[in-house]
């Protein structure tokens, strides 16, 4: 069995830390060539004495120079390259087979879309790159063929619980409804009222997953969950209103698939992302996670609710950014980019963070998304707006 040649994109993060730990499991069937990240330079470092990639990347010259010079005190012969460029040539490189797509935000979607052109196995942990460039995105993975296995625990869900030929349409294959599942975060009881006093600190508990800070507070918008609504639209070729939301607190059903003969299938287990992450390093075998098996009888029982859209305004304003297409949902993603760093930095209310996307919205037009460069167009404006929307908010 010849070994799959990884690159990490997002390394240090979560979900990085999570791909790192499955392969640390099977090191027969899996290589690190490459560990891209942003800027912890220390994780990068303990991970490359670990696993000896052959390039690692970092986001800038300074802290580039910095690993450099600790690898080669510890005798480690990795390269060590920086930027944007640098990101793209390690999720194209030839020598790769599979890109594990897990750089938070906007920053993502240039060399997840570069390995989609280069048609690798791309395991898709950056919503983003659906989001803001959907029909782009899909069009060059089938152009240059790639192979999309979705990582995010729901997408992953609904990917096993869908017939294998789904790509041949959902009406044909008897699909009625999606049901994306939703924790509903650590604000789904909490008085209305008190929304208003939410601190970072707060948002970023969630009661069932160990995320990074925006996607948690991302969790407790429910924006999370919109972004997903988009990202499903794109990946499973599933028109808008056959997507829905199921509040699940427990976290134990990650999605559903509706039938129209009445059934329902639907991917079961405990809240760990090394379990989708496993399944799609070894699609379609099955690896042991490291996950522990999940005990229904602990669990003892699963509850659901709707949605609450006055409560989460931040759903309904990605349901909204959908239904206008075009750019306007990177135009909705730049705006909760720059909304959540807002809110993490305390110069913006938890409660502003709709507000603010709302507001952008509004005040920067939706154009086609032709090109990459017209979504990193509306990229661009939306977060100049709303740049400047916190300013006013902040100033006396």
């Amino acid at each position: 069995m010849s070994r799959q040649r990884l690159t990490l994109l997002g390394c240090t993060g979560s979900i990085g830390v999570s791909t790192l730990d499955v392969v640390r499991r099977h090191r027969e069937r899996y290589e690190v060539f490459a560990l891209c990240a942003h800027s912890q330079v220390d994780r990068l470092f303990e991970q490359c004495l670990e696993f000896r990639p052959v390039y690692a990347v970092l986001r800038d010259a300074a802290l580039a120079a910095d690993l450099e010079q600790r690898l080669a005190g510890a005798k480690v012969q990795t390269e060590v390259l920086h930027g944007v460029d640098a990101l793209v040539a390690m999720a194209t490189h030839a020598e790769v087979t599979t890109v594990m797509a897990a750089i938070v935000g906007a920053a993502g979607l240039t060399p997840t879309l570069a390995a989609a052109r280069a048609g690798k196995r791309i395991l898709l942990a950056n919503k983003e790159a659906l989001v803001m460039a959907g029909e782009l995105f899909m069009a060059e993975a089938r152009r240059g063929g790639a192979v999309l296995l979705p990582v995010d625990s729901e997408h992953n869900a609904i990917f096993q619980s869908l017939p294998v030929d789904f790509s041949r349409g959902l009406a044909p294959c008897g699909v009625r409804r999606i049901l994306l599942t939703a924790s509903g975060g650590p604000f789904r009881t909490s008085p209305v009222e008190a929304l208003a006093e939410v601190t970072p600190e707060a948002a970023c508990a969630h009661p069932n997953w160990v995320m990074g800070r925006k996607i948690s507070v991302d969790s407790a918008t429910m924006m999370n969950k919109g972004l997903e609504v988009i990202e499903a639209r794109w990946l499973f070729d599933c028109q808008p209103q056959r997507i829905e939301v199921v509040v699940h607190p427990q976290s134990v059903i990650h999605s559903l698939v509706d039938y129209v003969d009445g059934s329902t299938l639907a991917q079961l287990g405990n809240p760990d992302m090394r379990t989708p992450i496993a399944h799609a390093l070894a699609y379609p075998e099955r690896v042991d996670s490291g996950v522990e098996p999940l005990d229904l009888f602990r669990i003892a029982r699963l509850d659901f609710e709707r949605p609450d859209f006055a409560r989460f305004p931040c759903l309904a304003l990605a349901y909204e950014a959908l239904r206008r297409g075009g750019t306007a949902p990177a135009i909705l993603n730049a705006a909760n980019e720059v909304a959540v760093a807002a809110f993490l930095e305390r110069r913006l209310p938890f409660l502003g963070i709709g507000k603010l996307i709302a507001a952008t919205l509004e005040g920067v037009p939706a154009g086609k998304e032709g090109s990459l460069d017209d979504v990193l167009d509306a990229d661009a404006q939306a977060r100049r707006f709303a740049e400047q929307a916190v300013r006013g908010h902040a100033a006396p």
